[in-house]
């Protein structure tokens, strides 16, 4: 009886796998890599990154992973605290890649990407560098494995600046964060401002990691009587420079570096209230992207994390997608060079699939539009969606088609960007 009941558990076995050859359901599980601020001040803008890309792969794992020539991938997330530390990121990649067998690691601060950057195409230990920073610096340097996911700053500089110009405002007092991010953006927006005829009346960096007292530098701005402030680092603290900045009498516009959320700023730190966001220019709210799967996955991401929803989280989202559709055109999980290749093949993406779809891509920038509002009345009152790669007007006109409509699309070419 014991040998037959033994024979009869191995028989069921043996058919059991072989069904799954046949059918090409064995399973075989991918990691996905990230490393990036998960504790100290960088944290909550790391988790949102991370949190988009678990999103990404809780959704691709549920809608039963991908499969390549009769072999079933599943994804795993594998998240490493680097705490914007160059030495322990690139530690946490040769982990990743030589440990955890990631061939795609994700990482959203510059300083930690550009040391990556240095090690991701070493022969036997390359991989693809998915990097989230706007600073245009990624996309000057020679790495043909690495795609970065966000618009280029410069081009939220020419976009807000845009606005400003509509709205008749001429003088600017600057008050943005230190450090080489805030120093490009500083840099950036008083070349293109006065090269309109604007006029910087003052420039006041802080640390916005460390102070919650912002009334020196502003008193001496606002000394100055400028039109609108350009302010910005992470949101919390920009929320509290937008309130001294009111407390002290302030009555004129801002404009908020990309890195600042305005939707961030007015959920979080004023509850709800946008009495003092009057005449604020920066990113739109997530829910102003004009597309079908916005909705769906704002409330999701709000249930399952508890936490406010960010452009982070979505981009992140996004490009993973991308990741795995190139996988399949690619027809490789392991080869970082062929899926770095098949991304023009997978591209346009659907705005029925992803909160914010990518058009394209040149060389390692992906494409997709700068999408800004403003703040109005106690209401959000403007959204623009700027495409800012086509050459002319023939190339505008082909983007616009793929982009998602709902708001007005507008073009701002941006130099070093252009195609066709």
């Amino acid at each position: 009886m014991k040998r037959l009941k033994k024979f009869s558990f191995s028989l069921v076995l043996g058919i059991l796998t072989l069904a799954f050859f046949c059918t090409g359901a064995w399973a075989e599980e991918v990691t996905i890599g990230f490393t990036g601020p998960l504790s100290g001040p960088g944290s909550g803008y790391g988790r949102d990154n991370a949190n988009g890309l678990e999103m990404a792969v809780k959704d691709i794992n549920k809608a039963g992973g991908i499969t390549i020539d009769g072999t079933n991938y599943t994804f795993n997330l594998k998240t490493y605290d680097d705490m914007i530390d160059p030495t322990a990121a690139v530690n946490n990649a040769r982990r990743l890649r030589a440990r955890d067998g990631a061939r795609v690691i994700f990482n959203p601060v510059f300083n930690t990407i550009a040391p990556l950057m240095e090690i991701n195409e070493q022969p036997g230990s390359k991989f693809l560098m998915m990097a989230y920073s706007s600073t245009p610096k990624i996309d000057e340097l020679d790495n043909e494995l690495t795609a970065s996911i966000p618009p280029p700053f410069t081009a939220y500089v020419r976009a807000f600046a845009d606005i400003a110009w509509e709205k008749g405002w001429r003088k600017c007092g600057m008050l943005v964060t230190l450090g080489a991010y805030g120093d490009e953006w500083r840099h950036a927006w008083k070349h293109h401002w006065e090269s309109l005829g604007g006029e910087i009346t003052a420039d006041k960096p802080a640390n916005y990691y460390t102070e919650t007292d912002y009334s020196a530098q502003l008193s001496a701005v606002l000394a100055t009587n400028p039109d609108f402030l350009l302010i910005g680092g992470p949101s919390e603290p920009t929320g509290l420079v937008i309130e001294q900045a009111r407390n002290l009498g302030f009555e004129g516009g801002f404009v908020l570096v990309d890195q600042a959320k305005m939707d961030y700023i007015a959920d979080v730190v004023f509850d709800g209230d946008l009495s003092l966001m009057n005449d604020v220019v920066g990113i739109a709210q997530v829910l102003d992207v004009p597309t079908p799967a916005v909705k769906d996955f704002n409330k999701r991401y709000e249930e399952k994390f508890g936490v406010h929803n960010t452009f982070e989280a979505m981009l992140n989202y996004s490009a993973l997608n991308i990741v795995f559709d190139a996988m399949k055109e690619a027809g490789t999980v392991t080869d970082p060079a062929a899926i770095k290749a098949a991304m023009p093949e997978v591209l346009p993406q659907s705005a029925e699939n992803v909160p914010t779809p990518y058009l394209g891509i040149l060389e390692t920038k992906l494409l997709v539009p700068a999408t800004t509002g403003v703040i109005k009345d106690g209401e959000y009152a403007e959204a623009y969606q700027y495409l800012w790669w086509p050459e002319d007007e023939d190339a505008f006109e082909k983007y616009k088609k793929m982009a998602p409509s709902g708001i007005e699309t507008r073009w701002l070419p941006l130099e070093g960007y252009t195609t066709d």
